[in-house]
């Protein structure tokens, strides 16, 4: 029993030193806040990526009553604790990505077309902005042929777990 309590609290121990060590890289002032609009960086460095809806509920969740534009490391910390306990918003396994792009490959080319794939991801679920567009054809497009090798792309978005 002692030993599950120690490597429980040990557990603990090393989630709000990672939730710290994340959260003072942004605290430029040194005074245990830091700009609202970093949150999303913070708990993406932190290996976790929510929908936009799930980061603004955390945010709400964090958020002083009256909004001051900043987090207190102190109403961040139990909040993000909880989130890496319960391992919410862990990253899509790379198998269900390379299934959802062979969903969209209905010919089995290997590949989309740009204009194919913005079409899903501009009309279906949670509609990607102009600016998450081109940051991901920046990423994914080939240069010369004009196209998406989605298995390339999914290996280079996925990251092994430690």
């Amino acid at each position: 029993m002692a030993e599950e309590r120690d490597s429980a609290e040990a557990l603990v121990s090393e989630i709000h030193k990672k939730i710290t060590d994340a959260f003072e890289v942004f605290d430029h002032e040194f005074n245990k806040t830091v700009d609202i609009r970093e949150i999303g960086t913070i708990i993406r460095s932190l290996g976790c990526f929510p929908s936009e809806g799930e980061l603004h509920d955390i945010i709400a969740e964090v958020e002083e009553e009256e909004p001051t534009g900043y987090i207190h490391f102190e109403k961040f910390l139990p909040v993000m604790t909880k989130v890496l306990m319960e391992r919410k918003f862990c990253p899509i396994p790379e198998h269900l990505l390379m299934q959802a792009f062979e969903v969209l490959d209905q010919q089995k080319k290997g590949f989309l077309e740009p204009e194919e794939l913005k079409k899903h991801l501009t009309q279906e679920g949670e509609p990607f902005t102009r600016e998450e567009m081109e940051e991901m054809f920046s990423a994914a497009l080939d240069p010369d042929k004009n196209v998406i090798f989605y298995k390339d792309f999914v290996s280079m978005m996925t990251i092994e777990e430690t």
